[in-house]
């Protein structure tokens, strides 16, 4: 009963938070909202959450990830590709390098290796709180989009330098190697589990669907199921779990383009997905929060690993922490603009140099979140001998303040950074959607000139609807293409033309994949594309079943 307790407390306390959030108009981002509800019920209440990693990880990780990979733009994805993995990869290295140095510096008692692992566990970026704390935040297209791919990905790197740093200080040893081989293997296996596992499960879903039919809540339990799947045989068999969960999404988001799912499976698989989403982001900044006063218990223990006994000296170390994270940030986000306007100078020829109000949003819009956290917690308490794990309470609390300031940090400014910041002009796809549309009005046309001609010529009321419906899409190529020409017609038999309209649109569905498949647009402009279609086909039917 204790968990059902849990669960539904948490469950309230998204939706609580949620209009507190509302109320103070977003003045203050959700996610602080949502860590000071959970310190407050962790202090005020027995609630007594216990925070394990693993299963942190396993519940909260992978439909996250997986909803993202399928939900992130590729196409800007593919267009930042270089920026997303030098973020992703090269400054996770270099913060790990940087800050356990840095770490060791300051706090001679704890051991380098122990440094390095607070720094692995700092270095990467949390997705969720990355996108909350933007959500009220007018962040360029191309800076939000860096940050989400950024923070899709430096999961993978962060974690198996954790491990790596962790092995070090289990075994006292750092096999260089071995360690960059496992590295390789982490990333590469991840995406080949996401890839073969993703494609698997959508083979057999098309297989059973085309002999038994689709039944939607059979369709939307699999799509729950497939992060969780993809994660865990990842895992088992040692490669990155994270890289394997943001991979089966975006391979999933790739096969639905072909739109052979109904339009009501995925309507209300996306209403399932927005709520799950919403839940578990609130309920991951909730028990942060709720870990805070056990975390704060720790202070005196923590304090005196340090060698400095004191709060003042761990608020010291937490302030310097996270000044160098954005310093390396800064610096690393500067070079690599500064080389990218280098190789691509202005039409004049000249070489201009990067916005430092821009490069500074991008240093503190990298926030630290939950994950952070889990993987401070997930440190081993004692070493094969049986001796304590160095400086472990040290480790949490200077990973939950630098949590704490981050988000704080970003909070305050980041709407000053950039407001009427001058970023570069977002591209604009107008064109490709426009033929896009002009392509899909074309194929219902023919669509339904095919089932005039395949109908009984005798049977005038169906012909007449068959023309109604094509005087529509008629109607929408006149306004695509001025010179198309719309022809009138007359009161026709309502089911018959809801019937055709549903043919339409089902012809729209395969033109579209059609231009997906043959990359003439974008997967999210398919995506949006079939949206529209999916809204418009459930309202025929369900017109035409009242």
């Amino acid at each position: 009963m204790s968990a059902i307790w849990i669960l539904l407390a948490l469950l309230a306390g998204v939706i609580v938070t949620q209009w507190i959030s509302r109320m103070l108009g977003g003045r203050i981002a959700l996610p602080l909202i949502q860590i000071a509800a959970g310190a407050v019920i962790g202090h005020t209440t027995n609630f007594g959450v216990r925070l394990e990693p693993e299963l942190f990880f396993v519940l909260f990780l992978p439909p996250l990830l997986y909803l993202d990979g399928w939900r992130v733009p590729k196409k800007d994805l593919q267009a930042n590709v270089a920026s997303i993995l030098s973020l992703a990869f090269g400054l996770v290295f270099f913060t790990v390098l940087g800050i356990g140095l840095l770490l060791h510096l300051m706090v001679p008692a704890m051991p380098l290796a122990v440094c390095f692992a607070l720094a692995a566990v700092l270095s990467p970026t949390d997705v969720v709180a990355a996108t909350a704390m933007a959500a009220n935040v007018p962040i360029p297209r191309r800076m939000l989009r860096i940050l989400e791919g950024e923070a899709l990905f430096n999961d993978a790197s962060g974690l198996v330098c954790l491990r790596i740093a962790v092995a070090a200080v289990l075994t006292g040893t750092f096999p260089f190697w071995p360690s960059l081989g496992n590295l390789v293997w982490a990333a590469a296996g991840g995406i080949a589990v996401g890839l073969a596992l993703s494609f698997a499960v959508s083979v057999v879903k098309f297989w059973i669907v085309a002999r038994l039919g689709e039944d939607t809540s059979t369709q939307i339990l699999i799509s729950l199921l497939t992060p969780y799947a993809t994660y865990l045989v990842a895992e088992t068999i040692g490669c990155s779990a994270v890289l394997a969960a943001v991979a089966a999404g975006m391979t999933m988001s790739w096969i639905e383009v072909s739109g052979r799912a109904q339009a009501l499976t995925r309507i209300r698989r996306d209403a399932v997905w927005e709520t799950l989403q919403f839940a578990l982001n609130g309920a991951i900044f909730l028990l942060l929060g709720e870990q805070l006063p056990d975390v704060m218990s720790r202070v005196s223990s923590g304090a005196a690993e340090s060698g400095h006994p004191g709060l003042g000296w761990l608020a010291l170390y937490i302030l310097v922490v996270t000044v160098a994270l954005a310093a390396l940030r800064f610096a690393w986000v500067w070079l690599s603009i500064a080389i990218s306007l280098w190789r691509h100078p202005d039409p004049t020829g000249r070489h201009t140099r990067p916005n430092w109000r821009l490069v500074t949003a991008m240093s503190t819009a990298g926030v630290r979140g939950a994950i952070t956290l889990a993987g401070a917690l997930s440190l081993p308490f004692v070493l094969p001998d049986g001796t304590p794990f160095p400086s472990r309470d040290l480790v949490i609390l200077i990973a939950a303040g630098v949590i704490l300031v981050s988000l704080v940090v970003a909070n305050v400014s980041l709407p000053g950074l950039l407001n009427g910041i001058d970023a570069p002009p977002e591209p604009h796809h107008d064109a490709q959607e426009r033929a896009a549309r002009i392509e899909t009005a074309k194929a219902a046309i023919a669509a339904l000139a095919r089932a005039g001609e395949a109908k009984d010529s005798g049977n005038g009321a169906y012909l007449a609807a068959v023309a109604e419906v094509a005087d529509y899409y008629r109607h929408r190529l006149a306004q695509l293409q001025p010179e198309a020409t719309m022809p009138a017609a007359d009161t026709l038999d309502t089911h018959q033309e809801e019937a055709l309209h549903i043919l339409a649109l089902q012809a729209e569905r395969t033109a579209i994949a059609k231009l997906a498949r043959g990359h003439r647009i974008s997967t999210d402009l398919a995506q949006k594309l079939l949206r529209e279609t999916d809204l418009s086909e459930a309202a025929f039917r369900a017109a035409s079943e009242g």
